[in-house]
């Protein structure tokens, strides 16, 4: 079975790290043909090949990185060291002005996004601990934060709409709700949530209308059928 571009990203970043360089090289070589927009993998390319004396492939992935993300000071920094080491000190010089103009900006404008991907599951993690211990205030923080680096993540939007339903504010649980199900009309348990959330408003017809809607995609669902039964709909 081919392995995942995420799986080789992680057994590259440990072959690296424990200095497996020529391991490292194959297992992110393969990493950039399945996907080409890691800077992070391209500036440990880059370092590989400047060990390896491969200096124009050095510099090729140095600048691979640098075209992903202009603000990256590591790779500015390594592709001056290569362009020093073969004699063109101009070009090191402007790669080291580029580092140095990108080391004084306050925030960062760029992450991979394998790295969002991580970090926003991390999040979402931490506030699903938050939540089962009824925390709802730090979940919705980390939810939040969640939703910052990746706004497309479906059942993370449901929970902070869950969260502030707990919470009291029904305002923001139907915004959370409906956002989610809007970018995934057949993610049936936000749908759930938001009639859950009506219910709790007491719009009792709106809460109908969304799980009567559920039945339409899983008739089979017992508990929206006892949903219904609250609202005054025999199943």
């Amino acid at each position: 079975m081919k392995e995942r571009w995420q799986e080789l990203y992680e057994m590259g970043k440990r072959a690296f790290t424990e200095k497996n360089y020529e391991e490292a090289r194959t297992v992110f070589e393969k990493v950039v043909r399945a996907k080409d927009d890691c800077a992070d993998v391209y500036n440990m390319l880059g370092i590989i090949y400047f060990i390896d004396n491969r200096y124009d492939e050095a510099i090729r992935a140095f600048r691979k990185a640098l075209d992903i993300n202009p603000f990256y000071i590591e790779a500015s920094l390594n592709l001056s060291i290569v362009y020093n080491e073969t004699g063109d000190f101009e070009k090191a010089q402007q790669a080291y002005a580029a580092a140095k103009a990108s080391s004084g900006r306050s925030t960062r404008t760029y992450l991979d996004p394998y790295v969002k991907g991580r970090l926003a599951n991390k999040h979402a993690e931490i506030g699903d601990i938050y939540r089962e211990l009824g925390l709802y205030y730090d979940a919705a923080r980390e939810y939040n934060m969640a939703l910052a680096l990746r706004a497309d993540l479906v059942d993370v939007k449901m929970r902070l709409g869950m969260v502030y339903r707990n919470m009291g504010d029904h305002k923001k649980s139907v915004a959370e709700l409906k956002e989610a199900k809007d970018l995934n009309p057949k993610f049936l348990p936000a749908r759930i949530q938001l009639g859950l959330t009506y219910y709790a408003m007491g719009e009792k017809e709106k809460a109908r209308d969304e799980w009567a809607e559920v039945l339409k995609y899983n008739p089979n669902d017992r508990l929206v059928r006892m949903y219904l039964k609250l609202v005054g709909v025999k199943s």
